[in-house]
């Protein structure tokens, strides 16, 4: 599987031991933006958003000071379903149960060793197709079906 991980200056420390890690674990880590770590995290959001819906990698971790700006930001494109997960049950039930593609991490609320652990949890879950799961999951892609038929 192809990762991609991208950081805004906040979360620039994460990539390389993040990037290391997930190369041990068996996965391709792909680093998303310029040598120079993008200063705005919606822009760091746009890169790896956009890396993963033209399929160049299958997941994307994203990080940020909070992980709440890039989450927010990615979550503006169609197909993205990314989440805040600082422990280990949301990081695995968010891709089982919700069909999350992009984990968002704080570089300023986490360490990298329990950045490594939700990236482990993330990277081998898989979305648990159960019927209630995708009824739930169509009803997000209703959601957002509708707004994207509409001019705002």
């Amino acid at each position: 599987m192809k990762v991609g991980i991208a950081a805004d200056h906040a979360g620039i420390h994460f990539i390389k031991a993040l990037s290391d890690y997930i190369k041990q674990k068996g996965f391709d880590a792909v680093p998303i933006g310029p040598a120079v770590p993008f200063d705005d995290y919606p822009d760091t959001a746009e890169a790896l958003a956009t890396a993963l819906l033209e399929k160049k990698i299958e997941r994307g971790i994203l990080i940020c000071g909070s992980g709440v700006g890039v989450s927010v930001a990615a979550n503006k494109f169609p197909g993205i379903r990314a989440a805040v997960c600082h422990d280990s049950y949301s990081a695995h039930q968010g891709v089982e149960h919700d069909n999350m593609n992009i984990i968002c991490l704080g570089a300023r609320i986490i360490g990298i060793e329990l950045a490594k652990e939700l990236a482990d949890k993330f990277l081998h879950a898989t979305f648990s197709g159960e019927e209630r799961h995708v009824r739930r999951s169509g009803k997000i892609d209703a959601i957002e079906n509708k707004f994207l038929k509409k001019e705002i």
